[in-house]
């Protein structure tokens, strides 16, 4: 399978919805026991290569680094980046998330 996507990496445009971003975290660290750092780097540099179109490119970002200092779930992350790049509030009873929204 790495193949198959290094060739298409190599030769195609790509886009990373942070839905994929998100199954792609999960896989890495639950099936494939990757640490949270080293999948939120090697991502991140994922993010910008040139072939790769982004969906919300920096709510990744913000998602991606938050993953890396902390301790909450991708998606936990993903929702701190939707409200600080756009303002979204959220709305939880998840004390940990709390502590990480505007």
């Amino acid at each position: 399978m790495a193949d198959i996507v290094e060739r298409a990496l190599a030769s195609e445009a790509c886009l990373l919805p942070a839905e994929v971003a998100a199954e792609i975290v999960y896989v890495l660290i639950k099936v494939y026991g990757v640490e949270r750092g080293v999948v939120a780097d090697t991502l991140s540099a994922f993010l910008e290569m040139k072939n790769v179109n982004v969906s919300d490119g920096e709510v990744l970002r913000v998602g991606f680094r938050m993953f890396s200092e902390t301790t909450l779930d991708f998606v936990d992350c993903l929702l701190v980046g939707y409200a600080n790049i756009h303002g979204w509030r959220v709305l939880t009873f998840d004390k940990k998330l709390k502590k990480h929204l505007p």
